[in-house]
């Protein structure tokens, strides 16, 4: 008996904002491109590798995925390799797309973060209520 296995798990950052479109039936679909590193050992040191992966999602995950990625957000991808063929005016072309079941969004685009500073509270004066507290 034959074993046939098709998962992918991927975390990685999107190179660019997410494209929604919606099919002829309504059904939303959202595309992106996760880069996602690799660092190993090589012969003259370490070796940092890039691998760009186009993903798809569709439904309300791809809905929500068009508003609320951008550009640089990182994010943990579920899903399964699809083979997609066309034709163009070069002749067929053809390439793997990695199919969402799930998006995660961990961690915020670099650019899009804000240093958050305390505001000073030197000057404001300290209430010392002790009595309302019966311990």
């Amino acid at each position: 008996m034959a074993i046939n296995i098709n998962k992918v798990i991927l975390a990685g950052n999107l190179t660019k904002d997410p494209d929604v479109r919606y099919l002829p039936s309504g059904t939303p679909v959202t595309s992106f491109r996760l880069a996602v590193n690799r660092r190993f050992k090589g012969k003259s040191g370490d070796v940092d590798e890039t691998c760009f992966i186009d993903v798809k999602v569709y439904g309300k995950q791809a809905e929500s995925c068009g508003e609320f990625l951008s550009k640089g957000r990182n994010v943990l991808v579920e899903g399964y390799l699809r083979f997609e063929q066309w034709d163009s005016e070069g002749g067929k072309r053809s390439k793997h797309v990695v199919v969402a079941d799930r998006v995660q969004f961990l961690g915020f685009a670099k650019e899009k973060e804000e240093e958050v500073v305390a505001p000073d509270v030197s000057d404001v004066p300290v209430e010392d209520d002790d009595e309302d507290f019966p311990f």
